[in-house]
């Protein structure tokens, strides 16, 4: 089963307070957090992992 993370944005201008990333495909080992955009404000440095 592809992996799922869940992520927030930390950014004070963005409503956006969780989203959901799931994996349909093998993605190479070292992509990270930093290789993704947040959905509502565009920022790459404001996202975080939640760890559950």
């Amino acid at each position: 089963m592809p992996a799922t993370e869940e992520l927030r944005c930390t950014s004070e201008d963005c409503e956006l307070d969780m989203f959901e990333n799931h994996y349909t495909y093998d993605v190479d080992d070292d992509l990270g957090v930093s290789d993704l955009r947040c959905p509502l404000c565009g920022g790459t440095d404001c996202l975080e992992r939640i760890e559950v």
